[in-house]
């Protein structure tokens, strides 16, 4: 309502050599009983504890002229007195995070997400936002300008001055990038989607505006509209080496490697480029899938708490399904440049043991002490409800397919989704997908998901990609870079078995994960070690990579390692490289119906 009275924000990057954002906030309706404050405790799409407030330096209050005791009653929150009339706070906070969950502040630019920097008012979080964003003084902001979704009030655009939110929540999910960026435009569903760019690079930024609307025309078909907004932003932070990708609900944050960008004049898709649009098309899905379409318990999100699910498979394996794919659907890049990804994909799966201890869902319930801390048993102990949930996803696809003679696919799940959930703004129950997907396929599902979702068997792939047209095949990885998604070099020999990740370090060649089940754990080898001798002579990680792929399986090599600070010995008989990488190829000799349906599949049923 325009009397409503709003909670007014002022944030100025006060100090950028000390990397410092000033924010003041003015409550004029506290609560006469004591008004409580807090900063979030962790951010929407990365669902980890991080206790926002840990970066709050300073932070003093004042009623009237007068100061007034802001005591911390836990440890993001604040205790405000009772009193008349309005209460100002001002305070500052630390941001020095160059990463798409935070903030981050130095002479060159500024970058803040809500969650980082403004404070939540209990009682209040439906109020009206406003906020005023400044620049920092003098010559380190001089031609800054401002990327970001928030609504406008009377700043122009791209510029510094006031914006608005309907609540705490819209406040909060609209990053902003100052400084100087490149930008560029494109239109998608008749609304603007615009490109920023942080970071010294040469990026072709028109291949990559028509690439990427190639990509978000694609979603906007399979879903048949946007959500309700107005227009669309990507912002890129440009880095030496990175990647990360946070969603908002008209935006999203991306850090990339330099090298990942398109450069002028090159028309190949190289392996960096293809990652960076696949990165983009994830965060765009994510506009309908979990920021529209999301889990009842994040309606509405309890920011100062884990919010417990199981059924992130769906909010970011569907997710990250359909990213890659996408990116074939669109023409952007070859089918069987798709097929490489999503062998890769099955590679990582089918390499970690994991995945044979602990469900998807309950990696999902587990997120927060699990998979956003993983330590160096990760691989033999968790499975990712992010690669595992896109194969469930793949699996649900093709089984809706196969069911329903290619009349029903999970592209009509998700449309259902949107329309029953998303759109109106209702939160999706726990199990209800699952009911779902059985109400497409005109039978009972449960045995799928209890094998695959809520158990710990390896969906069918093989079966469901021959009934598809693609044959699927396993060999053994040809050596320690071997993603997958390719046949085997033709000159390539057996290759043996270690069992350990191995990377390097200054005293040799350090072991950052040991597997189960392989010959460097049954050795005696631990994640830490560090190898500095194979049979007696000295080695780092690339001598030790050449000295395994020399010997053959059942060879043995004696080891001196540090662990810690002692010294010790170990003998490991190397074994065989398991069949675990994996490559998918198109079976051009498929019948008709079977080529029917691997080319809708491909390309999309249309809505």
């Amino acid at each position: 309502m325009p009397n409503e009275p709003r909670l007014l924000y002022h944030i100025i990057p006060v100090n950028p050599q000390a990397h410092l954002f000033q924010i003041s906030l003015t409550i004029s309706h506290p609560d006469p009983r004591g008004q409580v404050v807090s900063m979030p405790a962790w951010i929407p799409g990365s669902y980890m504890i991080r206790d926002f407030a840990k970066n709050v330096v300073s932070l003093d209050a004042h009623n009237k002229g007068r100061a007034i005791a802001a005591v911390k009653i836990d440890k993001d929150s604040w205790h405000l007195p009772a009193c008349e009339g309005e209460i100002s706070l001002r305070y500052q906070v630390y941001a020095w995070d160059l990463s798409v969950r935070t903030a981050h502040l130095d002479s060159s630019h500024g970058y803040f997400n809500g969650t980082s920097v403004f404070l939540r008012v209990h009682g209040q979080e439906d109020r009206p936002c406003e906020v005023e964003i400044l620049p920092p003084e003098g010559e380190s902001g001089k031609n800054w300008c401002v990327a970001t979704t928030l609504p406008r009030l009377d700043a122009k655009a791209w510029g510094f001055g006031r914006y608005q939110a309907r609540d705490y929540d819209e406040l909060v999910d609209h990053p902003v990038e100052m400084g100087r960026f490149s930008l560029a435009s494109f239109e998608a569903g008749g609304i603007p989607h615009d490109i920023v760019i942080s970071g010294r690079h040469r990026a072709d930024m028109d291949r990559l505006s028509r690439d990427l609307k190639k990509i978000c025309d694609t979603y906007i078909a399979l879903y048949g509209e946007l959500p309700d907004i107005d227009r669309y932003l990507f912002m890129l932070t440009v880095v030496g080496d990175g990647y990360g990708g946070l969603e908002h609900r008209a935006s999203t944050s991306l850090l990339c490697s330099r090298d990942d960008l398109p450069l002028p004049g090159e028309a190949d898709m190289t392996e960096g480029y293809r990652t960076l649009l696949g990165l983009c098309s994830h965060e765009y899905f994510h506009t309908w899938n979990v920021k529209r379409i999301k889990p009842a318990v994040f309606m509405p999100y309890d920011l100062n708490h884990e919010t417990h699910t199981r059924q992130l498979w769906a909010f970011e394996g569907i997710t990250s399904y359909y990213d890659d794919l996408a990116l074939a659907r669109s023409g952007v890049i070859e089918a069987e440049s798709y097929l490489e990804l999503l062998g890769q994909t099955i590679t990582r799966v089918w390499r970690g043991a994991g995945r044979f201890k602990q469900s998807v869902a309950e990696s999902s319930f587990d997120t927060w002490t699990k998979f956003y801390k993983q330590d160096e048993s990760a691989p033999n102990n968790i499975v990712s409800y992010y690669t595992k949930g896109s194969l469930i996803a793949l699996a649900l696809d093709l089984t809706l397919r196969k069911l329903s003679d290619n009349r029903k696919s999970l592209d009509d799940l998700m449309r259902q989704l949107w329309q029953q959930y998303g759109k109106p703004g209702i939160g999706v129950p726990e199990g209800r997908i699952e009911e779902m997907a059985s109400e497409l396929a005109g039978q009972s599902l449960e045995r799928f998901f209890q094998r695959y979702l809520h158990g710990t068997e390896d969906p069918p792939l093989a079966e469901l990609l021959h009934e598809t047209g693609i044959d699927f095949h396993l060999r053994p990885a040809s050596n320690a870079d071997d993603k997958g998604g390719k046949p085997a070099q033709h000159d390539s020999k057996t290759v043996v078995q270690f069992g350990a990740r191995i990377v390097t370090d200054n005293a040799g060649a350090r072991l950052s994960h040991v597997f189960d089940d392989t010959p460097a754990q049954q050795a005696g080898l631990s994640a830490g070690d560090v190898v500095i001798a194979i049979d007696g002579l000295k080695t780092d990680k690339n001598a030790l990579q050449k000295t395994l792929a020399s010997h053959t399986p059942g060879s043995r090599i004696k080891l001196h390692v540090f662990r810690r600070d002692e010294l010790h010995e170990f003998t490991i008989e190397l074994g065989q490289a398991p069949h675990d990488t994996c490559y998918l190829e198109i079976d051009e000799t498929a019948s008709p119906p079977t080529m029917n349906r691997r080319r809708q599949w491909l390309e999309g049923n249309k809505a």
